[in-house]
């Protein structure tokens, strides 16, 4: 029996990965022409994921690509209190390291066969037991998957349940090899996450591994439509750098220092995010895994769940392999409590962040009692 994986994203190859492992074939079917047509991102705290990663026996791969001192942490004030820092001891247990994802998803694609990811097809719709593609080509299944993402095409065959925005919207920034171009800035952001928020915003600056420094400005309880009210000319990126140093006013100039010294690339994000338990009746013949399943706001969540999803629908089509509805069900039933869970962590730590005081509860959040 055929089965049918829409998206080449974590959690759709890492279905392929546990499938191939267990001996059954599958397809995944990506819009994108090639693996590096897109950037993918930059660092993810890999943690619950990791089981996904020992199932799909890869876990020794991915410590070795994985960043111990990524779990380092520096929380701060708008005006530049220091409130927590967390630095990893060498060798510390890899609880919660950091990887790039598009070192994660290049370890998942090379794990896998050549012809298992068929690149460039895009999904239209599916008939019955046929996918159709946007440019005219088909493929048959005896089970879709739909792996494809917070705006799953997919998904509408399920439920008529789409993202809403939750009133957050950030402005991502990035300086290059920061370690020779701006020491004095690589030495305060250090080797993980730096946070600094107060005020209905939040700095967040993040190393990765291949020396650039990514910076999310988050704005929150915005509207919809606040990018095109805020003034930031997003055509011509040393006058965005202008306004986005405006809009940061009275913090403390280390922080504005970071924002000046960013590259031209400068992408708006709108947030959005599935309700919190989202379920819909079992099909015999379709599911969703990640994004497409329980889009939820971007507090560290998103990518574990997805590899959990593809790792346990894996092994419940490999324990069910002539009976893929209750496979199915079998795996819903389990994702449905998990990720509802998991739904109403990243809620609560989204709630702490839209606070007025959000700097204090993060800190009793990470240092409780």
């Amino acid at each position: 029996m055929t089965i049918a994986i829409v998206g080449a994203g974590l959690g759709g190859l890492a279905l392929a990965r546990v499938l191939h492992v267990n001996g059954i074939d599958a397809f995944v079917y990506e819009r994108e022409p090639s693996r590096g047509a897109r950037g993918q991102g930059g660092m993810l705290d890999i943690h619950s994921g990791q089981q996904a990663l020992r199932e799909a026996g890869l876990i020794d791969e991915f410590y070795a690509i994985a960043r111990g001192e990524g779990q380092d942490m520096r929380l701060l004030e708008p005006d530049g209190t220091l409130l927590l820092q967390e630095d990893t001891p060498e060798g510390a247990p890899l609880e919660r390291p950091e990887v790039d994802r598009a070192d994660l998803r290049n370890l998942l694609l090379d794990s896998l066969p050549e012809d298992v990811v068929r690149w460039g097809h895009a999904f239209a719709y599916a008939d019955h037991d046929l996918l159709h593609f946007a440019d005219g080509s088909s493929a048959t299944y005896d089970l879709l998957v739909g792996a494809d993402g917070a705006n799953s095409r997919v998904r509408a065959l399920l439920t008529d349940a789409r993202p809403v925005h939750i009133g957050q919207n950030v402005v991502e920034l990035c300086i290059s090899d920061i370690d020779r171009t701006y020491p004095d800035l690589a030495a305060m952001v250090g080797r993980g996450n730096y946070w600094a928020l107060g005020n209905g915003q939040s700095l967040a600056a993040q190393r990765n591994g291949d020396g650039r420094v990514r910076i999310g400005l988050n704005f929150y309880n915005t509207a919809e439509d606040w990018f095109a009210t805020s003034g930031i000319p997003f055509d011509d990126p040393a006058a965005a750098r202008m306004r986005l140093i405006d809009l940061f006013a009275g913090w403390d100039p280390r922080f504005t220092a970071l924002i000046a010294a960013c590259d031209d690339t400068i992408v708006p994000r709108s947030i959005t995010a599935l309700p919190v338990g989202l379920t819909w009746p079992s099909a015999p013949d379709v599911t969703l895994l990640g994004d497409a399943a329980h889009l939820m706001p971007p507090v560290g969540e998103g990518a574990n769940m997805a590899l959990l999803d593809g790792a346990l629908l894996g092994l419940a089509l490999a324990a069910h392999p002539d009976d893929f509805p209750a496979a199915v069900k079998e795996y819903e039933r389990e994702m449905f409590e998990r990720t509802s869970a998991a739904g109403r962590q990243s809620a609560h730590v989204q709630e702490i962040l839209t606070s007025p005081d959000a700097s204090q509860k993060l800190l009793a959040f990470f240092q409780p009692g």
